[in-house]
């Protein structure tokens, strides 16, 4: 058996970097590294956006005016996924299974507290989900304990920016996002390529 010996149900997905890191990764010589920030919309892992460069372009040119940042030249690497097991966030049942682990969290809180008092739990801020990334974090390790299977990655659907027009249902920013947390699920690494306007694209 190798990478490629199982039938996938494949999804593309972008993830902005400097431009060096793009180049290592299409290369073969590196991987994409892991987030690990308590903040994480969707837990730990390696970000994408799904079927958005443009997106995942913008994130690195804003990502670069941090101080913190490594990001020198803005650029984009493509992935072709495989989301394998997948607590995927627009399905009803993983929906159940993430509200059931955050009533975990406030109880493994409460215990933790001093005398069954409810420690403070993280807060969801507009960037910063760190309520989320407890919660799911938390799913992780009920899983690990109880034997049940691990998620490859996680994928959720977000609302974010300003309102297309008056009275929209949609957001300039609306976007799907990936995390990847098994390594095998990319099954390979792109740059980009610009469309080709002789032809239709399919």
């Amino acid at each position: 058996m190798n990478l490629y010996s199982r039938r996938c149900n494949f999804v593309i997905g972008f993830h902005g970097c400097d431009e060096s890191v793009a180049k290592n990764v299409v290369e073969g010589n590196d991987e994409l590294m892991w987030s690990k920030n308590d903040y994480d919309w969707l837990g730990h892992g390696s970000y994408f956006w799904q079927n958005d460069p443009e997106r995942a372009l913008d994130f690195a040119k804003e990502s670069m005016t941090r101080k913190t940042s490594n990001i020198k030249k803005p650029a984009v690497v493509g992935a072709i996924i495989d989301l394998g097991y997948c607590l995927d966030l627009i399905d009803s049942n993983c929906l159940n299974e993430l509200k059931r682990s955050y009533e975990a969290l406030i109880l493994l809180n409460k215990l933790s507290g001093k005398k069954g008092e409810l420690k403070p739990l993280p807060v969801n801020t507009k960037l910063f989900r760190k309520l989320d990334c407890a919660v799911i974090e938390t799913l992780y390790s009920i899983n690990k304990i109880i034997g049940a299977p691990e998620y490859n990655s996680v994928r959720g659907v977000f609302w974010e920016g300003d309102r297309l027009y008056p009275g929209a249902g949609f957001a300039d920013k609306n976007h799907i996002q990936i995390c990847i947390r098994n390594n095998n699920c990319i099954k390979g690494y792109f740059l980009p390529k610009k469309i080709d306007n002789r032809f239709p694209n399919p």
